[in-house]
């Protein structure tokens, strides 16, 4: 994939090989697993074949999860972007857009997660034309519902998943159509 962007502070590109170290840090920490089913990666084998996944869906949906770094010294701090889920159902829904990140917590209260998203919906809108994107984040997720609600997507409603737990369905629509 050559999609690459760019924002002030952070570039995202592809999930490479190279990232596993750095991701395998992040999804083997429980604080960042807390909203996130609690099952944090407890093997770098696990990372590479959920980087391997990702790579996947670039090829089958030409979009998926990016590495997100920091421009100034080329750190990985996590991934965000578009994904196109067509793997299982959510909220009664498949073959739909959806918008996610995950940063490591060093990286929390920056304003990273609220930057990357903007270019998210900005290029899923622009350039990929998406009619609709979608987000879920855990319903206790006050940081990622706030988030959600400051780059304008819209709160649709709670629901459980499979164990009962309560997740919250955002959407919004794309301005330009």
């Amino acid at each position: 994939m050559k999609v690459l962007l760019e924002t002030e502070r952070l570039l995202l590109r592809p999930l490479e090989i190279k990232d596993a170290v750095a991701m395998f840090t992040m999804d083997h920490n429980p604080n960042v697993h807390k909203y996130l089913w609690q099952t944090p990666t407890q093997s770098i084998e696990e990372t590479l074949q959920i980087i391997e996944k990702v790579q996947e869906q670039y090829v089958r949906n030409s979009i998926g999860r990016f590495a997100t770094l920091l421009k100034e010294t080329g750190e990985f701090i996590g991934w965000t972007g578009i994904k196109f889920v067509d793997d299982h159902v959510e909220n009664g829904n498949s073959n739909f857009y959806d918008y996610g990140y995950r940063l490591n917590e060093a990286f929390w209260g920056k304003g990273y997660a609220t930057e990357a998203s903007f270019a998210w919906l900005a290029y899923g809108f622009n350039q990929m034309k998406i009619d609709k994107m979608n987000a879920y984040t855990h319903h206790a997720n006050a940081a990622s519902n706030y988030i959600l609600n400051k780059i304008g997507m819209t709160f649709m409603e709670s629901y459980p998943d499979k164990d009962g737990i309560n997740w919250n369905w955002w959407l919004m629509n794309n301005p330009n159509v």
